[in-house]
Order: structure tokens, then C-alpha cells, then sequence
């Protein structure tokens, strides 16, 4: 490739290919579940957009590409709530969903003060969980949405991560 994949703040003009990655990134989820009808594959442009100015999105790219996204915004607990971590399936395995995990904890403790990190993540997502685990991410509760879903939510304090600024 020759290429290094960067890490920044996702701009109004990323939004389509955000929700087009998004919409090939969440195609195993859905499998996984038997749910096509989730959130990340129904979600509108309007709505993204909205998301980019009312949190914090960050993208990776590859030359012009987003080849990896993921959202926090921060709740008036200083609570951060991660969301839509996705990297493009030629790129998993490599450390940038890491990355990028770590970049948005930066971003949200520097920039909105967070205390804590929340994510989820359904039951049978065993790459997910173990990702979050590696990042110091503990389960903290299970919910369970229907026959074939249960949702975990994970936790760790913004203390327990020592993360290099990289965003």
C-alpha cells in the first residue's frame, strides 16, 4: 500500500462515506443476530449528520479513504458514551480499531472531560468483546432485547486507561 492510515475529527463531508462503511461494517452484525432492521443499517444521512455536530466523530483514513470511524459524546455524569466503532473488513486485524478506540478516549477526556467510558455490544460479538476487554473494558450489565439479542454494556474509568494522545 505505502500508505500510513491517519487518525482525525470527521468532517460534514465524510457523512456519506461514514454511512456507506457503516452499512458494510454492521452487514456481520446483522447476520449474526438475523436482524437487518438494526439502527446502524436504517440510519439516515440527516441523522449522521446530526451526530457530527452534536458529538464527536472521529475517521481514519488511508490516503482519501475512511477506512474506520467511531462516535463519544460525553453526558452530564462525565460519562463518555462510544459508539459505532467500524473499520473496513480489509482492514481489521491490524491494530486500528485499537487505535481509534484509544484516539476517542483521548479526545473525549481532553476536549469534554470524561470520567468514565461506556460502550456495547451484543452477546455473540465475540471480536468486540475482546477487543474492549484488551482496552481495560469490564461487562457491567446485560440486557436482553429479544430472543435473539442480549446487550452488554461495558465499562472501564477514564483513569484506568494510560492513553497517548494520537488524535
Amino acid at each position: 500500500m505505502g500508505m500510513s492510515v491517519t487518525i482525525s475529527a470527521a468532517a460534514e463531508q465524510d457523512a456519506e462515506q461514514i454511512l456507506k462503511l457503516q452499512f458494510l461494517c454492521y452487514q456481520s452484525e446483522a447476520e449474526l443476530y438475523g436482524d437487518y432492521s438494526i439502527e446502524p443499517l436504517t440510519q439516515p444521512l440527516d441523522s449522521l449528520k446530526a451526530e457530527l455536530t452534536d458529538g464527536t466523530v472521529l475517521v481514519a483514513r488511508l490516503g482519501d479513504e475512511v477506512v474506520a470511524s467511531v462516535r463519544g459524546a460525553v453526558g452530564t455524569d462525565g460519562t463518555a458514551r462510544i459508539d459505532k466503532l467500524i473499520v473496513h473488513p480489509r482492514m481489521q486485524r491490524h491494530g486500528l480499531g485499537g487505535r481509534l478506540l484509544d484516539a476517542i478516549e483521548s479526545r473525549l477526556a481532553a476536549d469534554a472531560g470524561a470520567k468514565s467510558f461506556q460502550l456495547f455490544t451484543g452477546h455473540r460479538s465475540d471480536r468486540n468483546l475482546r477487543l474492549y476487554r484488551k482496552h481495560g473494558y469490564e461487562p457491567v450489565s446485560t440486557e436482553r432485547v429479544d430472543e435473539r439479542l442480549s446487550v452488554v454494556t461495558l465499562a472501564k474509568d477514564a483513569q484506568a486507561g494510560a492513553f497517548v494522545a494520537s488524535a
